[in-house]
């Protein structure tokens, strides 16, 4: 894990020359073969799904624990 928050810009994706050419932040700029990127979107989109639970449990977590507190 990093210590930089993460980013909220997405990365621009747009096919050249039969590659597919990521520009994203912080100097992210890669080309990848149509079937890499096609992998590497769905890994992202699950990764992102996960992501997405993992902050709905903290969040229901904290919730939880607010409700707790005010219990006491």
């Amino acid at each position: 894990m990093t210590s930089k928050a993460p980013h909220n810009i997405p990365t621009e994706a747009t096919a050249e020359q039969g590659e597919v050419m990521l520009d994203g932040p912080d100097g992210l700029a890669v080309s990848l073969t149509p079937d890499a990127a096609r992998r590497s979107a769905e890994r992202i989109a699950r990764a992102a799904q996960e992501a997405r639970d993992q902050s709905r449990a903290v969040d229901s977590a904290a919730e939880q624990e607010q409700i707790d507190h005010h219990r006491l």
